[in-house]
């Protein structure tokens, strides 16, 4: 299993820290299986490091994913992040798919997160994702996200802070 690589910060401050959502071109589901997923997520980590960005909650599905992520600085923009996540995923998998050329992702939506509970929040949301979209029970069953690792490693009362925020309330396009 691949380790998250950062701890969460406990302050939104920086160059700026954003909630990130993208989905596929017509929500059509192209990232079906554990290849799949796993090639969308590994891809996430990877670009994230490569880039600096420090990645604090994310979690990948067959036709969209959401991250919380901190960019390293004030000239590191989110188009230049998704540009190479969406240039390497959609190789990758039409490449898999022998479907070349193919246009693999829509657009993307961004809010950068300013205030500790939104922020707080968000990062709940991000967590249990996938319970919301029925894939688990549990999100810490769900591998293609962060949740199991935050479970496991986050310091006990950051995490119980995090996983008990409401996030009903919250405003996330994720209508997949």
């Amino acid at each position: 299993m691949r380790q998250w690589p950062h701890s969460p910060s406990r302050l939104v401050s920086g160059p700026g820290t954003y909630i990130v959502t993208a989905g596929t071109l017509h929500k059509e589901k192209l990232f079906v299986g554990d290849e799949r997923l796993t090639l969308l997520h590994d891809s996430l980590l990877e670009v994230s490091e490569e880039l600096g960005w420090r990645l604090e909650a994310w979690a990948v599905f067959a036709n969209h994913y959401h991250f919380v992520g901190r960019s390293p600085d004030a000239g590191s923009l989110l188009n230049k992040f998704s540009g190479k996540l969406h240039s390497i995923t959609s190789w990758l998998l039409n490449r898999l798919d022998d479907a070349p050329g193919r246009k693999v992702w829509f657009s993307y939506h961004q809010t950068r997160l300013t205030y500790e509970k939104s922020y707080l929040a968000r990062l709940a949301y991000v967590h249990s994702n996938p319970v919301k979209h029925g894939l688990v029970s549990e999100a810490r069953l769900y591998k293609w996200c962060s949740a199991s690792w935050f479970e496991q490693h986050a310091e006990p009362g950051w995490r119980d802070t995090v996983l008990r925020f409401r996030t009903d309330q919250v405003n996330v396009e994720d209508d997949f």
